[in-house]
């Protein structure tokens, strides 16, 4: 079986197992999940959804955020961790977006790289979810099940992974196949216990269960 025959497989499996899968950060806005994507590194997707709400009832849009003080940002997303760092790229971030692209987010791979704090994974969920573009975001769920599926061999460099799997995932299932494998990384695949692989939907075609 080839690597693109086996991601074809893995897809429809997956689509039938997680059919209703989105995105867990929640937003309504576009500049909301640049916001959600960067305290989200290193810390829960519930556990931004819950800051966030704090910090948009403070700040409740672009210019808002643009405006106010890196302290002060970070006063509230201090809870999602590395809270100077996040706090200094969300409001240079808005700052950019509210002086170059008059508060609105570029729809673009090239111009999502020009904003502070952001980098392909999150340029690939704002592509994808957004925009409805071609998307392959390779979070930490995404790099771990494509090795030990078979998709990817011995990569966990994410730009890296993200080049392979443009070359067996057909486009238009990218951004949700993505999505699905956080389902599938949370729920069975699991990093910090055991794989739970007697209950997955696709223990007959992975790589790692093969290879016992």
């Amino acid at each position: 079986m080839t690597k693109k025959q086996r991601a074809l497989q893995i897809i429809e499996r997956l689509k039938q197992e997680y059919p209703d899968t989105v995105c867990t950060l929640d937003y309504d806005q576009a500049w909301k999940l640049l916001v959600s994507v960067r305290l989200a590194a290193q810390c829960t997707d519930a556990r931004v959804n819950v800051v966030v709400e704090g910090l948009y009832a403070k700040y409740p849009d672009v210019d808002a955020l643009a405006e106010a003080s890196v302290e002060e940002i970070e006063e509230i997303v201090r809870p999602c961790g590395l809270g100077n760092s996040k706090a200094r790229d969300i409001n240079a971030c808005m700052r950019m977006l509210r002086d170059t692209y008059g508060g609105k987010v570029p729809d673009t791979m090239e111009e999502l790289l020009k904003l502070p704090g952001v980098g392909r994974k999150s340029a690939n969920l704002v592509m994808g979810d957004v925009f409805g573009k071609p998307a392959i975001v390779t979070d930490t769920h995404c790099i771990r099940l494509v090795n030990r599926m078979g998709l990817v061999d011995g990569i966990k460099e994410p730009g890296k992974v993200e080049k392979e799997l443009w070359k067996i995932i057909p486009s238009e299932e990218g951004n949700d196949f993505c999505h699905r494998l956080v389902d599938h990384g949370r729920a069975v695949c699991t990093a910090r216990t055991k794989p739970y692989c007697d209950k997955c939907c696709v223990q007959d075609i992975c790589k790692k269960i093969l290879e016992k």
